[in-house]
């Protein structure tokens, strides 16, 4: 009964990755395995980002710091470099709300990309925008006006 157990015992230490060692015999202790290291995290820079009306053929039409309050819908579009296969955030704040976080996936480096936000008339005043690596750094913020 008490080998049944141990052999229970070791297999439950081997199903998680545990290896079994004979105590038996006098040896010195192991070294602990060294640790894995870091993935690096890839160091992101923006080349440049705005708001603008449209995105057109990939490029930024009617950018600006001030819009009317018919707007109806913004861009915020960005060029960076250094991201490849990772993702960047667009966090789009109506004063102090955040209404808004687009995940925008990166596929290489330098790669141009942008989110759509809705405006409706009636939010009118300050905004802006944050550009937010994957681990939620702000990297950049635009401010800009609706209808003033």
């Amino acid at each position: 009964m008490k080998r049944i157990a141990m052999l229970a015992a070791s297999a439950l230490l081997l199903g998680r990755g545990l290896v079994a060692q004979d105590t038996t015999k006098a040896a010195a202790p192991a070294a602990a395995p060294a640790a894995a290291p870091a993935a690096a995290t890839p160091q992101v820079t923006i080349v440049e980002a705005v708001v603008a009306r449209s995105v057109v053929d990939r490029q930024p039409q009617d950018t600006g710091a001030a819009f009317p309050a018919d707007v109806a819908q913004l861009n915020c579009w960005t060029k960076l470099e250094g991201a490849g296969g990772s993702s960047i955030h667009h966090v789009w704040f109506h004063g102090d709300t955040q209404v808004g976080d687009v995940e925008l996936q990166v596929g290489g480096s330098p790669w141009r990309t942008w989110s759509r936000k809705t405006v409706p008339a009636d939010w009118t005043g300050a905004w802006h925008v944050e550009v937010r690596d994957a681990a939620g750094t702000v990297l950049k913020r635009i401010d800009f006006t609706v209808g003033q």
